[in-house]
């Protein structure tokens, strides 16, 4: 069930860096609503976190929780904000992905 909870919490990282991504794009009351978005985020991200350090290793938890969002972050960014997919930067990708998987295999 922590494995579960911190994949969400991982998902809700990738929430408030997307958050913070649309903000810096709006002013006014979007930029607050955007503002708003990453702090209710970043709280149930962190929430979540720390409920699954609970009964999971915190290096590994945290390791995995910022895998999760710099992986996720990425790919928001090259889906939502046309960033750069080249070569390197997928294959850097496929091989964080590997060390989150791998953390899980080892992990117990």
């Amino acid at each position: 069930m922590n494995w579960i909870l911190l994949i969400i919490a991982g998902l809700f990282e990738v929430g408030f860096t997307t958050c913070l991504g649309k903000a810096k794009e709006t002013t006014g009351t979007v930029m607050g609503l955007w503002i708003t978005g990453f702090f209710i985020s970043l709280t149930i991200s962190m929430l979540l976190l720390y409920k699954a350090t609970q009964t999971l290793p915190m290096g590994t938890a945290y390791a995995v929780w910022t895998g999760i969002g710099a992986v996720g972050t990425v790919l928001v960014g090259i889906i939502f904000f046309k960033e750069p997919a080249d070569f390197w930067r997928l294959f850097f990708i496929v091989t964080l992905i590997a060390s989150i998987a791998g953390l899980k295999l080892v992990s117990h």
